[in-house]
Parts: C-alpha cells; structure tokens; sequence
C-alpha cells in the first residue's frame, strides 16, 4: 500500500465518518415521511445520481463485465445489509432512538477489529483483544439492564460491519459496487412507493428534501467503500469514531434525548475500549 493510497483513504474515510454523523439532521427533517419510503426514495434518487455519473464515465460495461458470478452474489447480500441498516437507522432517528444509532456505531469499530481478525486474518495485539472485551461488557450491562432500544444498537452495528467486511472482498470498485447493490434494491423500492397507501412525494416541500437523499446517501457511501480497500479494515474502525460521536452529541444536545445511567455505564465500557485500541493500535517507535 503506498502512502498516496494510505492519505486518500483516510480523506475519505474522514468525509465518509462526519457525512454520518450529521446524517440524523437530514431525517429529522423528513420525520412526516414512512421510514420505509424515506428508504425507498434513498435508493430510487441514489441509483439515478449513479447512474448519471457511470454513463458520464463510460464505466456501465465494465461494471457489467464485473458484476457476475462470485462477485454478484457477494453484492446481493451486502445489498441486503445497507437496506437493513438504512431502514433500522432512518426509524431511529424518527423515533427518537439517536442515542441507541450512536451506541451501535460506537460497537461497530470494535466489530470490525473482530471481523478483521477472524475473517480476514488481521492479527490484533493483547490490548486490542482486551479493548473488544471492554466494549462487550458494555454491551452485556446495557441487555441485563434493559435501558435501552438495544436491538436497535446491534443491528446497526452488525449490519454495517457485515457490509463493509463483504465490500472489501468483493472484486468490484466503489462505484460499480454501488451502482450494482443499488440497482438490485431499485425493484422492491418502487414496489414500496407504488403500493404505499399514503405517498408523500408531490405533496410540498418535502419533495426537494426526497430528491436530495440520492446525494445524501451515494456521497458517503461512495467515500466509505473507496477508503476501504485503501486502509486496514481495523484502521477504518479508529475512523469510525467520528460519526458516533457527532451522533451522540446530537442526541443530547440537539434533540434532547435522555441520558440515563445504564447508558453513561455503557458508553463509558464502549469508550474505554474504544481509547484501549487506540492506545494498542498507536505507532511503535524502532528500537536504535
């Protein structure tokens, strides 16, 4: 990996983390709309931006000439996942769950360490080991305690840790990934608007915020698939910590969330082991 790959990808690793941190602020805005039409209207504007910028590019054949076997299969199951975690994510939002979002983002970094080491055979030191400990006690006070939407936390945290590990071993570019998960999710989306009792597109305002989630959603992602396959997959989970952190903020301080005991017992497990595998990941100096 050369340094010029390693500086991009945290560059878009960096802009990729901050867009989803300030994400609740966009759906809070759309609140009035269904969670699941607010999802359908991210992937049909999504796939019309992409579509453009692959016709601008003139890449259709070769993300054609990719998309097949192996590799296709692999985009129909992360396809899945981002759908999952979309969904579960815009609800929470909606919901009054920011917190709960945060909380899985903060678990995520730590996921990754794990996926990397079991699945891909990245090797973690003693501390890192001990950080991933940390964040599951964590997770195991706030599930005995019940003091929180924890589902909500797990499924975005397994969701999109699944989803990155499969994109990073999928022979496809971020576009042509893109592009391709977005189109096979296009088909029920339209589903969903067309059979929808009450649709809200055409309706007022909403209209431009609808058409902006095309943006709102391929940007990021985009951002996020390019920085994996340039960085560790563990190096992205240090990266990670920038969205959870805008989320949580958000939570207390935007929209007001309350902040309970079980939850400051829990984000203070999950930051520890966020901070010990910062510690475990830093840079050792040679040895004269």
């Amino acid at each position: 990996m050369t340094e010029n790959s390693h500086r991009s990808g945290l560059l878009l690793g960096v802009g990729a983390y901050v867009s989803w941190g300030l994400l609740p602020l966009y759906l809070h805005l759309l609140t009035g709309v269904p969670a699941l039409q607010v999802l359908a209207h991210r992937v049909v504007w999504s796939l019309l931006l992409l579509a453009a910028i692959v016709l601008a590019m003139r890449r259709g054949p070769a993300i054609v000439a990719a998309a097949r076997g192996r590799t296709l299969l692999l985009l129909c199951a992360s396809a899945a996942l981002i759908a999952v975690n979309w969904l579960v994510y815009i609800f929470a939002v909606q919901s009054g769950h920011v917190l709960e979002a945060s909380l899985g983002y903060f678990i995520n970094p730590l996921l990754n360490v794990a996926l990397g080491t079991i699945v891909l055979g990245e090797r973690i030191g003693t501390v890192q080991k001990a950080a991933v400990a940390v964040a599951a006690i964590g997770v195991a006070v706030l599930a005995i305690v019940g003091g929180g939407a924890l589902w909500i936390s797990l499924t975005l945290a397994f969701s999109f840790g699944l989803y990155g590990l499969i994109r990073k071993v999928a022979a496809i570019d971020a576009l042509g990934g893109l592009t391709v998960e977005t189109a096979l999710l296009v088909g029920p989306a339209l589903a969903v608007l067309w059979l929808s009792p009450q649709p809200v597109f055409g309706r007022g305002h909403v209209d431009l915020l609808l058409v902006l989630a095309g943006a709102v959603t391929a940007a990021p992602l985009l951002m996020f698939a390019a920085a994996a396959r340039r960085l560790r997959y563990s190096t992205l989970g240090l990266l990670q910590y920038l969205a959870p952190t805008l989320q949580f903020l958000l939570a207390v301080l935007v929209f007001h969330e309350p902040l309970r005991g079980v939850h400051i017992i829990t984000f203070a497990l999950i930051w520890s082991g966020c901070a010990l595998y910062a510690f475990g990941s830093r840079p050792r100096r040679a040895t004269p």
